[in-house]
């Protein structure tokens, strides 16, 4: 019979330590193999570590040294940083040396964790500091946790450390993220969030090492081509110069042979064409989906730490989310996967169903529907029929059969209510009701029906004012908004002329590329979008419906209202929290009434400019 995880470490400690036989089978592979190279090196378990803290300068310097990392890995930190701080544990990132560059998180484990040198300046080097996540990951170049008695020293028990090392396209380690608590308490994802955040990171420093070159992107699952769990390979003619862990792995290689390795060694046919999904058949008989992104075959040098970027020019985003919003969806998806409500807040035409849609598709209710309701479409007489079903002859017009309702429709599958704060306060006592009971009662009687989804709702009002002005039901902003997610409006995102670009290429065929001049894209970047991406892929299409093949669209070609000084309201200060000022209706009244003014009163033009109905115009500004 197995002992429990401490009485098997304790064990193993004891003969490992102890009697100096082999603890087989009490503790991990990992764990042993390090125990084995500390014991080597002549590291005393028992020895008090005696590390003083670096002095200031020192400090200042470290930090400077690692500028470009801390950039690099800023928006996966502070995400990490806001969970780490609520469950009383500290993110780690450090150099590839494991000298520790930045720590923060719960104030109250920061004590403890400093008490043990687990603070900026100081190297946790396997070499010096024996066993710990740190530098066993980074000896390892894989992800490692290490709890409690499983540190080499007795001093460090008190820790449950989880890290992963930053592995470059050529395999080299160029730094590492470790979450760290109390060993006492059991932080069931921390490897698996490390693991995700480093994935994010690995993937932005690989497309600063695929511009010009030919990219294969690969997966046993076409649903997860472009996406972190994708193998990458990039080649420069026929050999292989760079590649992802996942690469490495699904194909069965080691980072060695890089530079060595060439396409026809690897797959059985020639390089698919460009931007197609195609069947490759890999070195051991594996069948992938894989599409190619081409490239020039140019060599693009290398140097230092990082991988240079390459700013004059930015290279087009692979999905219509940045870094920092990819981190937010594995956030909001793992949430949505615990039954926990989400809310989308933002402007009008940020893409709000885009969200709602890629957060179904990366849940683990993905095979199920996706039902999206507009609750500011459906006209308030027939709204409730819709959302939660009627019997037979319940109203005059009714189907003889009755019908199911929206709510039953979304049974094993997501629920998108968008503008959610239109909806009538009748109607929001029964939501209420379902989303408590998890049944629906139909329109003319008849019994509950049991119903099981996921809820995402979406609103560009500022529900909590809603809820004190007694316009939105406070029970219900809090059902729905145990959890939020803010999208940025377009002006408000720093990858505008990548996320252009990459939109660009998404309509039309090859046959009837357009091209898009380097002047045109500065212009379509620097305008503020007052109706957001909706607006912006509206004009895109304009633009690629009216150009003949083989042309290029420039400035002169963009539509009459981006030569003119935009409109008051357009460039109204961003709303970066729930409680910012000014209020998010506020901002699309004045926005509405904006492209009103612009289109000189014709309310079809505005409503098409905006890419909401007519019928909202009309509704919001009262006319």
């Amino acid at each position: 019979m197995p002992l429990p995880p401490r009485q098997a470490i304790s064990t193993a400690r004891q003969r490992f330590f102890e009697a100096g036989t082999n603890p087989q089978g009490l503790v991990g592979e990992t764990i042993l193999a390090s125990w084995r190279r500390c014991r080597a090196l002549g590291l005393v378990p028992d020895r008090q570590l005696q590390l003083e803290p670096p002095e200031q300068p020192s400090l200042c310097e470290l930090r400077d040294r690692n500028e470009a990392l801390i950039r690099l890995c800023k928006p996966e930190l502070e995400l990490l940083y806001s969970d780490a701080h609520t469950c009383d544990s500290i993110v780690i990132l450090t150099a590839p040396d494991s000298t520790i560059v930045e720590a923060r998180g719960s104030t109250g484990f920061l004590d403890k964790a400093a008490r043990v040198a687990l603070r900026p300046g100081v190297s946790w080097s396997e070499n010096f500091i024996g066993t710990n996540a740190i530098g066993t990951a980074l000896h390892e170049r894989r992800p490692v946790e290490v709890r409690g008695a499983e540190h080499y020293f007795g001093a460090h028990r008190l820790l449950s450390c989880s890290a992963s090392p930053i592995l470059d396209g050529q395999g080299r380690a160029i730094g590492l993220l470790d979450i760290s608590g109390e060993s006492s308490v059991h932080h069931t994802h921390a490897l698996g969030m490390v693991q995700l955040a480093v994935g994010q990171i690995e993937r932005r420093l690989l497309e600063r090492e695929t511009a010009g070159r030919d990219v294969i992107r690969l997966h046993f699952d076409t649903a997860l081509l472009d996406t972190p769990r994708e193998g990458v390979l990039v080649f420069e003619e026929q050999r292989l110069v760079a590649a992802n862990r996942h690469a490495i792995q699904m194909l069965g290689l080691d980072w060695s042979e890089l530079g060595r390795r060439r396409y026809d060694e690897l797959f059985d046919s020639a390089k698919p064409p460009c931007h197609q999904v195609v069947a490759l058949r890999g070195p051991g008989g594996e069948i992938f989906h894989a599409r190619r992104q081409g490239g020039d075959g140019r060599r693009i040098a290398v140097t230092g730490t990082l991988p240079p970027s390459r700013p004059a020019t930015p290279a087009a985003p692979t999905t219509f989310f940045d870094a920092a919003q990819e981190a937010q969806l594995v956030r909001g998806a793992r949430l949505l996967d615990a039954d926990i409500p989400l809310l989308l807040q933002g402007e009008t035409g940020t893409g709000k169903e885009v969200w709602a849609r890629e957060l179904h598709r990366r849940s683990h209710r993905a095979h199920g529907p996706f039902v999206a309701i507009n609750c500011a479409a459906l006209p308030e007489s027939l709204i409730e029929s819709e959302l939660f079903g009627y019997q037979a002859g319940a109203f005059t017009g009714a189907r003889r059969t009755g019908a199911p309702g929206l709510l039953r429709e979304a049974d094993g599958g997501v629920l998108f209510l968008d503008e959610i704060g239109d909806m009538p306060a009748p109607l929001q006592s029964r939501l209420l009701r379902v989303l408590q009971e998890r049944e629906v009662t139909p329109l003319g009687g008849g019994s509950p029906v049991k119903v099981d989804f996921a809820l995402i709702t979406a609103t560009l009002r500022q529900l909590d004012a809603d809820v004190t002005a007694g316009r939105f039901r406070a029970d219900l902003y809090y059902r729905i908004a145990q959890s939020s997610i803010m999208l940025p409006p377009l002006r408000e995102r720093a990858d505008r002329a990548a996320l252009i670009a990459w939109l660009w290429q998404q309509p039309g065929t090859e046959a009837a590329r357009v091209t898009l001049a380097p002047e045109a894209l500065a212009q379509l970047s620097d305008y503020p979008w007052p109706g957001n991406v909706r607006q912006l892929l509206g004009v895109l299409k304009s633009l690629l419906a009216l150009a003949e093949p083989g042309t290029t669209v420039t400035p002169a070609d963009l539509p009459g209202f981006m030569h003119q000084p935009p409109p008051t309201g357009t460039t109204a200060p961003s709303i970066s929290h729930p409680h910012a000022v000014p209020r998010l209706d506020t901002l699309a009244q004045e926005t509405m009434q904006a492209a009103l003014d612009a289109c000189s009163g014709n309310v079809s033009d505005a409503a098409r400019r905006l890419g909401v109905s007519r019928s909202t115009l009309y509704r919001r500004l009262r006319l």
